[in-house]
């Protein structure tokens, strides 16, 4: 029997019972659906974290006050780093620009600082306001959209110029070109240069919410660069080759500047692309492993359901398979029939569970979060399903198959 007709009888078989198949799939789709968006949610996060650290350069990193993947691992070494590690000063940032050969570019930001900002009768209350030098947009390669970003001689000059986010310029300017009008940030003047392009939310958080101003001006009017405002540096190295290599004259040139003896810690911290890969997959890939596993026990429940159904559709077609094989229809003609029949079924409602699930991520990704489902991944779906329907099908199909046609014909 040719395969196409093997598959037009399962399709036959699947159609007359049309009730009976839609809640034989409920656990087939409610598994797929679940390790799918499971899945891409995962998938999300990754590309988002892959995506943020090609934002500031793939061959980036960054110098700071304290070594997240070091200090932050229990009370005890956050205690410590908080006695031993210093907060960084404009000093150290003179420093490794006269001194470093292999940094490309060196830019300077301090932490942010929620603020209240007033244009008129408009206030805008919890902005996020930091300092930054100007090379930070090409370290950083933002994304302007009208104006510019800081020049050298403002941070230079101290001047109170402002860099905003799409949500401030939308909200105090819903009808007008915010570039060189004022406004007010924490009680003072400053005049807009430029707008960032819109980037919308991640993971439910504002991400065109902030102002960025001159470094020395937010030094000189938030009180300077320490604690909740603690200056940090971003490099690129000058070549990527020499990538590792500049991390670690950067290293060397902090330690001297702190006259740190050969056995001391640092008290710096540096963070590099592959230091946050790191340390994704260490807080997240057991939490993955478990997301998926636990939603892949649906998948279990859904091929004991497809194997109940279909030895019930032995039991059910005892007639018809003996009336087959009196016509000469060979064991492997019947088994193919079941196991195709199997198959099928299984494959249709891994197809309904990809595409709610897809439904899911779309949704999820409006209002929450970015979501990411690969072509790959709807194939490794549905390919595993109709695996799914393999294994619940051969011991159903090999019973029909073995059914003796004389005795298959006395069934009522």
């Amino acid at each position: 029997m040719k395969f196409i007709e093997t598959l037009k009888l399962a399709i036959a078989a699947i159609w007359a019972h049309k009730l009976r198949s839609a809640l034989t799939l409920l656990g087939m789709i409610i598994g797929i659906m679940s390790v799918v968006v499971v899945y891409s949610l995962i998938q999300g996060f990754n590309t988002y974290v892959d995506e943020k650290i090609a934002g500031i350069g793939a061959k980036s990193f960054t110098v700071q006050r304290f070594n997240p993947l070091e200090d932050f691992k229990d009370t005890d070494t956050i205690a410590a780093a908080q006695r031993r590690n210093k907060d960084l000063t404009l000093e150290d940032y003179e420093y490794l620009k006269e001194r470093a050969t292999l940094i490309g570019k060196l830019g300077a930001k301090a932490r942010s600082t929620p603020s209240e900002i007033k244009r008129g009768n408009q206030v805008l209350e919890d902005v996020f306001v930091t300092g930054a030098t100007a090379n930070i947009a090409d370290i950083e390669n933002r994304d302007i959209a009208d104006g510019r970003y800081i020049a050298d001689p403002e941070n230079d000059a101290a001047q109170r110029v402002a860099y905003i986010g799409a949500d401030v310029a939308s909200n105090l300017f819903p009808a007008g070109n915010p570039i060189d009008q004022e406004i007010i940030i924490a009680g003072l003047p400053y005049r807009i240069i430029g707008v960032e392009a819109v980037k919308g939310t991640v993971f439910g958080v504002p991400q065109d919410n902030f102002i960025h101003v001159p470094l020395k001006t937010y030094a000189n009017n938030f009180g300077g660069l320490i604690r909740q405002r603690s200056l940090y540096f971003v490099a690129t190295a000058k070549t990527d080759d020499v990538f590792n290599d500049a991390v670690e004259e950067t290293r060397f040139l902090m330690r001297v500047r702190r006259k740190l003896g050969a056995g001391e810690k640092d008290n710096f911290g540096m963070v590099t692309p592959d230091a946050i890969t790191g340390l994704r997959d260490r807080l997240f890939g057991t939490i993955f492993i478990v997301a998926i596993a636990v939603p892949s026990i649906a998948l279990l429940v859904g091929a004991i359901v497809i194997m109940n159904i279909m030895l019930v559709s032995v039991t059910e077609r005892t007639k018809e398979i003996g009336i087959r094989k009196s016509l000469g229809a060979r064991q492997m003609d019947i088994l193919k029939q079941f196991l195709v029949e199997a198959v099928t079924l299984s494959a249709i409602g891994g197809a309904v569970g990809v595409t709610i699930a897809w439904i899911i991520g779309r949704i999820i990704t409006a209002v929450f979060f970015p979501t990411f489902l690969s072509i790959g991944a709807v194939l490794i779906a549905v390919g595993v399903s109709m695996a799914v329907g393999v294994m619940a099908g051969v011991f159903p199909a090999w019973k029909a198959a073995r059914l003796d046609p004389i005795e298959a014909l006395r069934a009522e």
